[in-house]
């Protein structure tokens, strides 16, 4: 493991901060009635339908961000509460629609404060791992066409730009687009996220928007700030063959369509990859054709042995690997400390077979407004109490922080 190896978890600005204005608060606020009635028709676990202490899946309030967390103005407290969790470091995300709430017009306030944050980890020990998109756009661009706009990567490029001079003196770490794959696939495939189009052509046209815009935000963060570690971050599934040629050929298919093809257009201008995982998709003539012996409250498949699988995979573009997320929902915290503790294992596995791995991110540090889920997944390490945005440790965040203890003695 490597001397320097990064702790911690991680967030966005969107899910977290609250107060925000850019294209998602437009959509859940019109969307949201619609989505409390959709969830009415669902099968809800009997702890969310019978939920009475917090928003509910059946109210069009949950399904609106508002003041999130109120990260924004209680991030300090966040920041103490990670540190005696033993974290050295942190993920975040800057909100592009405060930076710059106009074409062109950029808010100095905005800037000033996310200056604040950073210094806020600096102060603390915590080495910040800043992500400059995480899918929200400002409402002017999302209105010229979004990611689909042929301008999008310059307009990105002068954001970019005008961060990192702001900031790139205190961020040694920065990721240009946070799971560019999902996007695309959610918003241009599937028709479920803002902007809600399905179409197959857009769904490529946007994935190669993101590609241009990743390229153009690392050489001018290379110029801005040369000593700079760039990457992007990818959600990488473990497609696991049940045997056979067709079933081996479908997995190959889907690691070079899905796992694949934005690194390996963008490999020589990244200094490391970002992986996160949380999906394991076993292949017998079809996908997801998952056990399922445990699952998340989401219903997700709970795979540990897929990281190692996937970290190896990674070692051979050559570059250092961090899992920029990792977790569970899991609202009773019953099975997200044996989460991090088999996941740690096998990601440690991956590691003593030579696989340049430097940190691991927990996704997430606090309970957060889960995009078109709205609030009730219940990931983080912190438990908050959306009525009064009190904050308490959950059980398993002590557990990672003796598992953070016991690996730091290893090195």
């Amino acid at each position: 493991m490597h001397k320097d190896f990064l702790w911690g978890a991680a967030a966005s600005s969107h899910q977290v901060e609250g107060g925000n204005y850019n294209d998602w608060t437009e959509w859940e606020r019109v969307t949201a009635e619609a989505r409390a009635k959709q969830g009415k028709l669902k099968n809800w676990p009997d702890f969310i339908a019978k939920a009475v202490d917090g928003p509910s899946p059946l109210q069009k309030e949950h399904y609106i961000s508002g003041r999130a967390c109120d990260h924004y103005h209680r991030f300090k407290e966040d920041f103490d509460i990670a540190k005696s969790l033993g974290h050295n470091a942190h993920r975040l995300s800057i909100e592009w629609s405060r930076i710059e709430p106009e074409e062109g017009e950029f808010n100095e306030k905005a800037v000033a404060h996310y200056k604040e944050v950073v210094q806020a980890l600096r102060d603390r020990g915590l080495e910040p791992f800043v992500t400059l998109w995480h899918w929200t756009l400002p409402l002017w661009l999302a209105k010229k066409g979004g990611v689909l706009n042929k301008k999008f990567p310059d307009y990105f490029e002068q954001y970019v730009g005008k961060i990192t001079e702001a900031l790139g003196n205190d961020v040694n770490f920065w990721i240009t687009v946070n799971e560019p794959e999902i996007y695309s696939l959610d918003s241009y495939l599937k028709g479920a996220r803002p902007p809600q189009k399905k179409n197959l052509f857009l769904f490529y046209a946007s994935i190669a928007r993101l590609i241009q815009a990743h390229r153009k935000a690392y050489r001018i963060i290379k110029k801005t700030a040369p000593s700079a570690h760039i990457g992007a971050a990818f959600d990488m599934t473990y497609f696991e063959s049940a045997g056979g040629f067709i079933n081996d050929f479908l997995k190959w298919a889907a690691d070079g369509i899905w796992n694949f093809h934005f690194l390996n257009h963008i490999h020589k201008e990244v200094d490391f990859i970002g992986l996160n995982y949380y999906f394991h998709s076993r292949v017998n003539y079809g996908f997801n054709k998952n056990k399922n012996k445990e699952t998340s409250d989401m219903g997700w498949e709970i795979y540990p042995k897929g990281i190692y699988y996937i970290l190896k995979a990674l070692a051979k573009y050559g570059l250092p690997i961090y899992v920029t997320e990792n977790g569970i929902a899991d609202a009773k915290d019953e099975r997200r400390a044996r989460f991090i503790k088999n996941h740690v294992s096998m990601m440690e596995a991956a590691i003593q077979e030579g696989t340049d791995v430097r940190g691991y991110f927990y996704w997430s540090l606090l309970d957060n407004f889960e995009w078109d889920k709205g609030f009730w997944p219940r990931f983080g390490l912190i438990e908050v109490d959306y009525k009064t945005m009190k904050r308490t440790i959950r059980p398993s965040a002590w557990e990672y922080k003796k598992l953070i203890g016991i690996m730091n003695k290893e090195l």
